[in-house]
């Protein structure tokens, strides 16, 4: 139960860093920020595979730049939805 606790947070704090990076604004807030960190861990690690320290089952680099990427498509999508209407 704590690991489950413990990645969520992780996931949050990947996801919130991910956004700062981008500067784009994530949609759904905190909620967004934690999923944006789970599927960023996953597309880094496919992507660049085990870099660097690894924190709650993150590998921290490659969670960070996959969060970025998710986050940078995500505002992408949105604001595109936005301008359309």
């Amino acid at each position: 139960m704590l690991g489950l606790i413990v990645s969520i947070i992780m996931a949050i704090i990947i996801g919130f860093i991910g956004d700062a990076l981008v500067r784009a604004d994530m949609p759904g807030g905190v909620l967004g920020s934690m999923v944006a960190g789970f599927v960023g861990a996953w597309l880094g690690h496919f992507l660049f595979g085990h870099l660097g320290p690894d924190i709650a089952g993150f590998a921290i680099i490659p969670a960070i730049i996959g969060a970025a990427v998710v986050v940078f498509l995500v505002g992408l999508l949105f604001r595109g939805v936005r301008n359309a209407n």
